[in-house]
């Protein structure tokens, strides 16, 4: 017989997210198990049933100090002036901290407070109390206490608590066991050479530590290749012998988009699709009593969905509820738009400027990784909600902890591959501190630090007039605020071009005449400015660039877009040419410089930062990538131009 057909299914429901997840914890027939295990083992279980304690602790009255233990009522006639002598034996012992107060004692006294006579006599001038500086019998832990109820996730010290009340196994519950399915023809092992065309398959290892990190236990199979009888026979045997499948790509609608039909054929389709925004194209059915999630390929996809329903019905087999975010309330920097209907999750950008937290946000791209790694906070827009204005006050979840968020310096504008470096050796000096980074044009920085939305700015803006980098357009633009203008960098920009540069491009001009496929820069780059520039000096139009519009929004960006591809070509920066195995043709020095408040630059934060820009191992760093000079010895402008 031939392989079966699939039709494609293009259509994808809008199902509520909510709604969704209800179902599939309605229809979840997981059966939690309890496995006993070694109190020594069990950190980070979870309790499957009520611990209750064997013994008491202390399980005898315990001297709480140093010291003598005495019958109280031998010593009421101690006074300063009538010193008592008390025999050793019939009258005191001595005790050490946590000793057992023997029969016909019910006090302690405090070595310091005793005058030893001799080796059978001490000396007293006050009376003891009944039962003072002894620890009762129970004082910690009662025999029979219940310590922990079903539920609870054991810490440190909860494991410490449990031996101390004799308890040296506890019953936990079993971890559901969840089978991960990568598929796709296109995907190799990390380990494996990389053909064009072909992607490393990293989202396994991802989801196994995300399952690991909420309790469950992952088994992550081999990469499973887009033929429907793969697929089945891989969802058949998941279902053997898991709690929980998650199969990744496959979800959406296209032509080897398999995964539908097969749950379809092999049991329930609860959903094709909710209203989300990344995470759309999931999936989510049964077999054999196994809930099936089907996640997108896209990486911030495939996490947020894996996330949404994935992690409930792992809290719900372990019966602990759904742990929940950290929220702060910010001011957004940038508009933000949304589509009616549908939820939104934004991966944020979060930086304590003047007093105030700012977010902006990260690319909304479902396949950039690195937007996740990056983010510090997820903003939801309720799908009701067409967006938010810039200026406007929004809840977050943090992805990180505040403290982390307080302590960051918050970088923003053109892109520079020294601020990376910047931000390792200020850590590495302050392990507190760190750099967040926005590479978003040397304007938009500047614009950044007007509305006091980042504390600092890389700019390297080229007045076409006066051929005077930065100082006009801070003049013009931040006129009546108090700023600063740290010379940081001469670094050389110029065309980037693939190995041998087999157009021979030496000029904008050449561009348009070998129809060389340009990466440009973002709309109030630096770099993008300077190109303008360029093309007015040889008299020609940005429509006789091909490539003009393409908008690319690093140096490394551009590099990359040149690579591998005979045709291109980009106007970037030396290192980022070298970093890619480019050739590169100069065009000229440039300064890029540091725009920031007076106020900032005068703050710790402030002094720490420049103390590292002027350090010697930061500039020897510098010295190493090339193509870069780090300005000694130059004062700062404040914005009238004095020094």
């Amino acid at each position: 017989m031939g392989e079966k057909r699939y039709q494609r299914k293009i259509y994808l429901e809008d199902k509520p997210r909510a709604e969704a997840l209800q179902e599939i914890l309605e229809a979840a027939r997981l059966a939690p198990e309890t496995e006993i295990i070694p109190t020594v083992e069990a950190l980070g279980r979870v309790t499957s049933s009520p611990i209750f304690a064997s013994i008491s602790m202390p399980h005898y009255h315990a001297s709480a100090m140093d010291g003598v233990a005495v019958n109280a009522e031998d010593t009421y006639e101690a006074h300063e002036q009538r010193p008592l002598h008390l025999k050793k034996g019939s009258q005191f012992v001595y005790v050490d901290t946590g000793n057992a107060i023997p029969q016909g004692f019910n006090a302690v006294i405090m070595i310091e407070n005793v005058q030893i006579l001799d080796e059978e006599t001490i000396e007293i001038i006050e009376p003891a109390t009944p039962w003072q500086h002894i620890r009762p019998i129970g004082e910690d832990i009662v025999q029979e206490e219940m310590l922990f109820p079903q539920g609870h996730v054991l810490r440190p010290a909860d494991l410490g608590a449990l031996l101390a009340a004799q308890v040296t196994q506890v019953p936990a519950a079993k971890k559901p066991l969840v089978t991960i399915i990568p598929t796709g023809n296109e995907l190799v092992q990390a380990d494996d050479r990389l053909p064009y065309g072909k992607i490393i398959e990293f989202n396994g290892t991802v989801f196994a530590n995300y399952i690991k990190e909420w309790g469950g236990e992952p088994v992550l199979t081999g990469i499973v290749r887009d033929e429907p009888e793969n697929i089945k026979a891989a969802l058949l045997q998941a279902a053997e012998v898991s709690d929980i499948i998650v199969i990744n790509a496959g979800s959406s609608a296209g032509s080897k988009d398999y995964t539908v039909h097969i749950l379809n054929e092999l049991g329930t389709v609860f959903t094709h699709g909710v209203a989300t925004r990344p995470g759309k194209p999931v999936i989510l059915g049964q077999i054999a009593n196994k809930i099936v999630v089907g996640v997108p390929g896209y990486p911030v996809s495939a996490y947020l969905a894996l996330e949404w329903f994935v992690r409930p019905l792992i809290c719900q087999y372990l019966q602990i509820p759904v742990p929940k975010r950290q929220t702060l309330s910010v001011k957004l920097g940038r508009r933000i738009v949304s589509t009616m209907g549908a939820e939104d999750f934004v991966r944020m950008n979060i930086g304590y400027v003047n007093g105030q937290f700012v977010a902006n946000p990260l690319t909304r791209a479902a396949g950039v990784t690195m937007s996740l790694v990056r983010a510090d906070g997820l903003l939801v827009v309720p799908p009701e909600q067409l967006g938010y204005e810039q200026g406007d006050m929004a809840e977050v979840e943090l992805l990180k902890p505040l403290e982390d968020i307080m302590n960051s310096i918050v970088f923003c504008g053109s892109h520079d591959l020294t601020i990376d470096l910047l931000s390792s050796q200020l850590k590495t000096q302050r392990s507190d501190m760190k750099i967040v980074s926005s590479h978003v044009g040397s304007m938009a920085g500047v614009m950044a630090i007007r509305k006091g939305e980042a504390h600092i700015a890389g700019i390297h803006l080229l007045d076409p007039e006066t051929r005077e980098y930065n100082i006009s357009y801070v003049k013009k633009l931040l006129s009546g605020q108090d700023v600063v203008l740290y010379p940081f960098l001469k670094r050389t920009q110029g065309w980037m071009v693939p190995k041998g540069n087999p157009l021979d491009i030496k000029s904008a001009a050449d561009l348009a005449e070998k129809e060389a496929e340009y990466a440009n820069r973002q709309k109030g780059a630096g770099t993008r400015i300077l190109f303008d520039l360029l093309l007015k000096e040889q008299g020609l139009a940005p429509e006789q660039i091909n490539g003009y519009d393409r908008e690319m929004f690093s140096h490394l960006s551009v590099a990359a877009e040149v690579k591998g591809n005979g045709k291109a070509a980009g106007l970037g920066i030396y290192p980022a040419a070298k970093a890619m195995g480019l050739d590169f043709v100069p065009v000229g020095d440039e300064s890029y410089d540091l725009l920031m408040t007076r106020a900032f630059f005068e703050s710790e934060k402030g002094r720490w930062l420049i103390g590292v820009i002027q350090s010697e191992s930061f500039k020897a760093e510098v010295d190493k990538i090339g193509g870069y000079s780090v300005v000694s010895n130059a004062e700062s402008l404040l914005l009238d131009g004095q020094k």
